[in-house]
């Protein structure tokens, strides 16, 4: 009777304890969640929002119908005393995409190598991909300009796009690497015996479950060049060649002594979006490439 008494609560006990942590984790996850969503609040917020009305003592936490304002977007996108934010947003664009589309075809074509065939050098590869990525980037800046700038690529797109390359690559082959080591060989054999070529089964059988790969290394590329500052302050000084980062410097520089607040917070929002709407477009992709890879597995 002792016995089958105590059983119903050390459950009870058990499942109260779990209900508790659980409470628990679930308080801190929106303490968490509420201090990393907040300052882009804030920035959205005050984006919408006068200068006067930033700059008060009391704080407005959400704009009224007469604080309410749009025209901090139209002097970050069209103001004539500083940069101008639609080239800007053109040099980004391009300086990210022609980053992104090399890294990946380059990484990939290393990372199937590097991870497939044995080779003569491969392990010293591998070791210098490592030391390659513990080197920061700050520490090459001057060798960076001035290799850049013996070959005339400064204020140039390409020569930006080279130097975000050396600096992207060995993460994304390392990475790439790692998914093509956990793919198993004996799926291209298996095609191979069914009658594919080696290159056919490749590309029929391993490589749609390396894609969630690709899609994951992609983001990191991409949010690297597109949020990517001093390399870009040094190499693109001219206005015209600002790209986003640089071009929102600017309202750094107080005119008059005041900083343009609404219009660095409008400024910020702006670059903002197109990571955005690129993560978004790439998570579905993502997802369904995981579940695509499961159910060929």
């Amino acid at each position: 009777m002792s016995t089958t008494a105590v059983a119903p609560v050390k459950k009870n006990s058990v499942s109260g304890r779990k209900r508790t942590s659980n409470i628990l984790y679930s308080i801190v996850g929106v303490i968490v969640f509420f201090f990393s969503a907040f300052p882009v609040y804030w920035m959205i917020s005050s984006s919408f929002m006068s200068n006067n009305k930033i700059r008060a003592a009391t704080p407005t936490w959400f704009p009224g119908p007469g604080d309410f304002t749009l025209e901090n977007y139209r002097t970050a996108i069209f103001d004539d005393h500083r940069a101008q934010f639609l080239p800007a947003l053109w040099n980004s664009i391009q300086v990210t995409f022609l980053t992104l589309i090399i890294c990946l075809v380059v990484a990939f074509l290393a990372s199937v190598a590097v991870g497939r065939y044995f080779f003569k050098g491969r392990k010293a590869f591998i070791v210098a991909i490592l030391i390659i990525q513990m080197i920061p980037g700050e520490a090459m800046m001057i060798t960076y300009f001035r290799m850049m700038d013996g070959v005339h690529l400064t204020e140039n797109v390409v020569g930006l796009m080279l130097i975000y390359l050396a600096s992207v690559l060995p993460f994304t082959i390392w990475t790439l690497r790692g998914f093509v080591t956990s793919v198993p060989a004996e799926l291209e054999e298996s095609a191979m015996v069914d009658g594919c070529s080696r290159g056919k089964a490749f590309w029929k059988v391993t490589f749609p479950l390396l894609a969630p790969g690709l899609v994951s290394t992609g983001v990191f590329a991409f949010i690297q060049a597109w949020n990517e500052f001093n390399m870009a302050l040094i190499m693109m000084t001219l206005p015209q060649n600002m790209t986003l980062p640089v071009w929102l410097r600017t309202y750094l520089l107080a005119e008059h002594g005041i900083t343009d607040w609404g219009g660095l917070m409008a400024g910020s929002t702006l670059v903002a979006i197109p990571v955005v709407i690129f993560f978004m477009i790439v998570q579905g992709r993502m997802t369904g490439g995981l579940t695509a890879g499961a159910v060929k597995g």
